[in-house]
């Protein structure tokens, strides 16, 4: 599990900042604690390009996900306050 975990921080650098640096504070302080499913569907936001993944988060438009966005307000946003 150790490779996939490194894999997954890798891919949290992102092209825009702010998303860089939410997705490295999430994945510090929760990312070895996730269950299978819920270390799948992190990986799975991740592959969403940065501009939509931005647009939902900081500006609440729909990534037409409904799954992917209940992940992102009730595990990741909360990041973004801190």
């Amino acid at each position: 599990m150790n490779t996939e975990i490194n894999k997954t921080k890798w891919k949290c650098r992102r092209g825009l900042r702010e998303l860089d640096l939410l997705f490295r504070k999430y994945s510090e302080n929760s990312l070895e604690s996730l269950s299978k499913e819920d270390f799948e569907m992190f990986n799975s936001i991740l592959d969403i390009e940065d501009q939509p993944l931005y647009d939902f988060i900081f500006k609440n438009e729909s990534l037409n996900s409904p799954e992917k966005e209940s992940f992102i307000l009730k595990n990741i946003k909360k990041f973004s306050d801190r």
